[in-house]
């Protein structure tokens, strides 16, 4: 799998200064807790007052790859102690760096919280926990982490995903491939425009499992008006509800993203930014040590206003029940 030709843009050590001073000044203005509801209401502010070149950096991705990578920020092992061995022992560990990334994702646009996941979070800790090795989740481990659009199920999911790297001593890779690097025929492209199939919900949200409502079909591409897009999650796309013809098709796709995919091994103090419309994202295999030594991830989900990127149907879908709450409403 491919590892360079990834977009890097480098924050200056004013902008990294700025930053982390930005956010533990928040934390020390509200005890140190990250999900603090005052430090929250205070986060745009601060974020609007950020450097020009703070906020250039954090400008949309501009290249068919549909991700960059931000890089320079510092991270100091020995302070953010162990790696947490479940997200909900995390506690305020790593906290200044939710901060950080709440600050570049309000830059970007408007982070979103999941009621069903993470206790409502805005960061969420990603961390490989006893138990959960072989899930299509973020707490997994030991198997392929399926390439698939972040929270595909859902209506309201983020235009952007944000993973910064606290921990990763094994240069654990992340995948992903963009639609705009794909090569497919008109005919599969027509096949796949089609709502034929419903992505489910994935075994990070059981609520949304059990809903009592019919899964609406959904297209995999959409034309928007700036270039193709997708919305593809395999491991929950029951496949066998559609036509040979249409599987077909899907698998062309799959082996498409497979060819262009790329591997991003980050590195403490990367901030990888993923554009949930165009990117498919994954994670390979890895064996965790539980130890306090494994890879740490902290992620945010961003949605853009004003983004086109999205068939109109997708606000008549009633997304299993579940609800995304944003930041500052």
């Amino acid at each position: 799998m491919p590892t360079g030709a990834i977009p890097v843009r480098h924050l200056d050590q004013d902008s990294v200064t700025e930053l982390g001073t930005a956010a533990r000044a928040l934390l020390d203005a509200f005890g140190g807790s990250a999900t603090h509801p005052g430090l929250l209401t205070r986060v745009p502010f601060v974020a609007a007052s950020l450097s020009e070149a703070t906020r250039h950096a954090c400008r949309p991705v501009d290249t068919p790859a549909g991700l960059f990578v931000l890089r320079g920020l510092e991270v100091d092992d020995g302070a953010i102690g162990p790696t947490p061995a479940h997200w909900s022992t995390a506690g305020d560990a790593g906290a200044v760096y939710d901060v950080v990334l709440l600050l570049l994702s309000t830059v970007m646009g408007t982070p979103i919280a999941w009621e069903g996941q993470q206790d409502g979070r805005f960061v969420h800790n990603i961390v490989p926990s006893p138990g959960h090795e072989e899930e299509q989740t973020g707490a997994s481990s030991s198997v392929l982490l399926s390439p698939h659009t972040e929270d595909a199920f859902h209506p309201g999911r983020a235009h952007l995903l944000v993973l910064g790297c606290l921990r990763n001593p094994d240069a654990v890779a992340t995948t992903a491939a963009s639609i705009r690097e794909v090569e497919l025929d008109t005919k599969a492209q027509e096949l796949l425009s089609r709502p034929v199939l419903p992505v489910l919900p994935d075994d990070a949200y059981t609520e949304a499992q059990g809903y009592d409502g019919a899964p609406p079909p959904v297209p995999t591409l959409w034309q928007s008006p700036d270039g193709p897009t997708l919305r593809f999650d395999p491991a929950y796309t029951p496949l066998d509800g559609a036509s040979e013809e249409h599987r077909a098709a899907y698998g062309r796709l799959e082996a498409e993203l497979s060819r262009v995919s790329v591997a991003v091994a980050l590195t403490p103090g990367d901030v990888l930014v993923v554009d949930n419309d165009l990117v498919v994202h994954g994670r390979v295999p890895f064996t965790a040590r539980y130890d306090g030594t494994d890879r740490w991830l902290k992620r945010s989900s961003v949605r853009v206003r004003g983004r086109r990127t999205r068939p109109p149907a997708e606000r008549f879908e009633h997304g299993y029940g579940q609800a995304a709450v944003e930041a500052f409403a």
